[in-house]
């Protein structure tokens, strides 16, 4: 795929991966630590068993920041494609007409009445705010739940992706950290590296395959009403 959403995705994707390959060889002491010591002389440390637990706990940060990024971004081209096509409100599934009025219902009507000029389009973007998707919450039942709200597939490929279960865990862990209820030691001391690449590789297939069902749903058309698609734009 090599629209603008999967390249960030794929960026994104592949440093978390370099990530969690580094923090296997630090794991397996394939990488060790190379001080200098007294008189310039090369000095191997190890790695200190807290230090590589609060590296382990911060690929949690990692990952939860592709899942909440690829999903703004994704969320985000829907509005795109909608602006870009000039999709009027009168066309759009219901299910986004209840989206397109809930934004506008969050906007104060000075900040956003001189960017309409013609009403039944500019209504569709004019309230979004890709600050107000997500904050956190991210995790596979919150996808689901912005599928059917936006009219998408959710459904992926279980054996390969879990059906995203692993989202669960890297929220939670994450949220730990962020809020400080746990501390980076606690968090990184319970997953090997090679456990951490698994959840690492099923999150990024169940994120490419979401991606795909929205790459979908944007060439299908899928975001206009069903009774409108026969009629002219």
């Amino acid at each position: 795929m090599n629209s603008p959403l999967f390249q960030d995705f794929n960026e994104r994707s592949k440093e978390v991966s370099q990530y969690f390959i580094f923090l296997k060889n630090l794991e397996q002491e394939s990488i060790k630590l190379r001080m200098e010591g007294r008189g310039g002389s090369p000095k191997i440390k190890e790695i200190a068993p807290d230090l590589l637990r609060t590296l382990k706990a911060s690929g949690f940060l990692l990952l939860y920041n592709l899942v909440e990024a690829t999903m703004r971004n994704a969320i985000e081209a829907i509005f795109d494609e909608l602006k870009n096509e000039g999709i009027s409100y009168d066309l759009i599934r219901p299910e986004l007409k209840k989206i397109v009025l809930k934004n506008i219902r969050k906007r104060k009507i000075n900040d956003i009445h001189l960017s309409i000029t013609a009403i039944s389009i500019d209504i569709i973007t004019v309230g979004f705010d890709n600050q107000d998707l997500f904050s956190g919450n991210i995790d596979a039942r919150k996808i689901k739940d912005t599928a059917i709200e936006y009219g998408f597939s959710y459904s992926t490929d279980a054996r390969k992706t879990s059906n995203g279960f692993d989202l669960l865990s890297v929220k939670a862990n994450r949220n730990d950290l962020a809020h400080g209820f746990k501390s980076f030691t606690e968090v990184g001391r319970d997953k090997t590296a090679d456990e951490l690449l698994v959840i690492k590789s099923k999150v990024t297939r169940y994120l490419r395959q979401i991606l795909q069902n929205i790459e979908s749903y944007l060439k299908n058309r899928e975001y206009l009403d069903i009774s409108t698609v026969n009629k002219p734009l």
